[in-house]
């Protein structure tokens, strides 16, 4: 159980310093996860001063920051403090298969309150195969799906175990991004997606996601340690 930290020793820059890192999560940062459940009211004053919002889910012991909603910056006669991105199909494609897996796991009744999903690396590329350009080879299809991979990790969503060759954990957070909605619209068009080849033809086809943006405060751009 995490602790508490008595109210005399509370610190509001450890936690608003590790969530400006990326998601700050409660099983690898524990001490500034202390300090945010301590003054969660004041990080997230804070944080509204530059036009951030503090998003936090005990349950699953993730913490992240978000950007304020247009119209609210421009009340208060805030810039936004983060451009925006936008996601490629396939890292899009990933992230709903990645979110879907997880489903599926927490659905099982072996499951247990707190576990992880670990997938290793190819679990994870026979997962993508299906998406991908039917023209190239083997060997490039693999590079491709690696560089999506790295790229997932890199947004915070999946992270590689250490010392555990080619295993990753699916980072709970990626369900405060990829949501039952967005499963459903993305489902509508994946077929077509599959039929056309992956990246060919469905190029011209846009999949929920590939034109949704999403502000990089949300994402980790490296987890919080």
């Amino acid at each position: 159980m995490t602790r508490t930290v008595p109210r005399d020793q509370l610190n509001l820059s450890i936690p608003v310093t590790a969530l400006l890192k990326g998601v700050l999560y409660r099983d690898t940062n524990e001490i500034a996860w202390q300090h945010l459940q301590g003054l969660i009211a004041q990080v997230g004053d804070y944080v509204a001063t530059i036009g951030l919002d503090v998003v936090v889910d005990d349950n699953e012991g993730y913490a992240f920051l978000r950007s304020l909603p247009d119209e609210e910056l421009a009340e208060l006669g805030i810039s936004r403090l983060i451009p925006r991105r936008r996601l490629s199909k396939n890292t899009s494609v990933m992230l709903a298969l990645l979110r879907k897996r997880l489903i599926e796991f927490d659905s099982t009744d072996s499951t247990d309150a707190g576990s992880r999903l670990i997938l290793g690396i190819e679990q994870i590329r026979r997962m993508m195969q299906p998406f991908m350009p039917t023209g190239d080879n083997e060997a490039q299809t693999t590079d491709k799906i690696d560089t999506i991979l790295a790229k997932v990790v890199e947004l915070g969503f999946a992270r590689r175990i250490p010392k555990q060759h080619n295993q990753f954990e699916v980072r709970r957070v990626i369900s405060a991004f990829v949501s039952a909605d967005w499963l459903a619209d993305f489902d509508d068009n994946l077929r077509q997606y599959v039929d056309h080849g992956g990246s060919n033809h469905a190029a011209q086809t846009p999949l929920p996601g590939s034109s949704s943006v999403v502000d990089s405060a949300e994402l980790s751009l490296k987890e919080s340690s």
